[in-house]
């Protein structure tokens, strides 16, 4: 349905009437210089411009309706922007989006009908910039924040800078009771990205992994506590983050027991000797903090009291 506001000449259509009396008629009451509606539409038509879908034009709001805003591009009708193509984000108060007399970029996505107006859309405009942004954002590998909106049978949905989202469950940290993760902000990195297909997929397993690995480096001693004993190795717990103290890395001689000098609980100083953030894993050493083979079994207190003064040995020993 054509919505018809009061008539209202634009900026331009007003200088093309300025340009169309002073060209026409300089003296206006001179006889038979005078001028109709039917030459100033003329004079319009000469100076208007070819407005086409997908371009880009600059314009000011000068007034509202129930459905949408009202836009002065320079064309001889004001051009219309739906309420739905007000922002990229859900609002109520179309002046909060489109001030008055406040310039902006729009994009036509209807051209001009019968009476000449167009239809804008600045929703479409902000929704290409975000687009390029977490293609920035996925090429540096950087995290960013989301929100949860909703779920599904697969994990959940998110609002990412006003686009839409998705995280599988396998891909949260939290896998259970998605529901209570509805409202919450989370940080999330980009696995899957698709502009064409608007097709958004993250990762909140890997975000939180990121910002766990940005913690530590290779050749860094650290503080941990022994979170369990395996055949193979020690688990250290570093504040949250896991390392695996392999057997072959606690001393230079052979362990035939672990449970024997370690216990859950234990606090370690151990270097971080490897890492690997795709597989998630951190490989620790205490061997190369040891003044001869063997010390870490026969004086293991000794060698945690003086790892920070041994730490710089150790630490050229892992980087070669």
């Amino acid at each position: 349905m054509q919505r018809t506001p009061t008539p209202t000449y634009s900026r331009r259509a007003q200088i093309s009437l300025f340009i169309f009396m002073a060209t026409k008629s300089p003296h206006p009451s001179s006889a038979g210089e005078s001028f109709s509606m039917d030459d100033f539409e003329k004079a319009l038509e000469k100076y208007d411009y070819e407005f086409q879908k997908g371009q880009v034009v600059r314009g000011k709001a000068v007034s509202y309706d129930s459905d949408g805003v009202y836009v002065d591009i320079g064309a001889k009708s004001l051009a219309f922007v739906p309420g739905q193509e007000a922002s990229i984000r859900s609002i109520r108060d179309l002046s909060v989006a489109l001030p008055l007399d406040e310039e902006h970029d729009f994009l036509i996505i209807r051209e001009q009908d019968a009476d000449g107006q167009v239809t804008l859309s600045l929703r479409q405009l902000e929704a290409k910039k975000v687009w390029d942004e977490l293609a920035d954002t996925q090429g540096s590998g950087q995290s960013l924040s989301v929100r949860v909106t909703g779920t599904n049978k697969g994990g959940v949905t998110v609002d990412a800078k006003g686009l839409r989202g998705f995280i599988p469950r396998s891909h949260l940290l939290e896998r259970d009771a998605l529901e209570s993760l509805v409202g919450t902000t989370l940080s999330a990195t980009i696995i899957e990205l698709n502009q064409d297909t608007k097709k958004l997929v993250l990762s909140n397993r890997l975000a939180t992994r990121a910002v766990a690995f940005s913690q530590f480096e290779i050749g860094q001693l650290v503080e941990g506590k022994v979170s369990g004993l395996k055949p193979f190795g020690v688990f250290v717990d570093m504040n949250g983050t896991s390392g695996l103290l392999h057997i072959n890395q606690i001393s230079q001689k052979y362990i035939e027991s672990l449970d024997k000098y370690f216990q859950p609980g234990q606090i370690v100083k151990v270097m971080i000797a490897d890492m690997d953030e795709g597989k998630g894993r951190i490989s620790l050493s205490t061997k190369v903090l040891e003044n001869y083979p063997g010390e870490m079994l026969e004086q293991m207190a000794t060698v945690m009291a003086e790892a920070d003064d041994r730490q710089e040995r150790a630490r050229k020993a892992i980087l070669g």
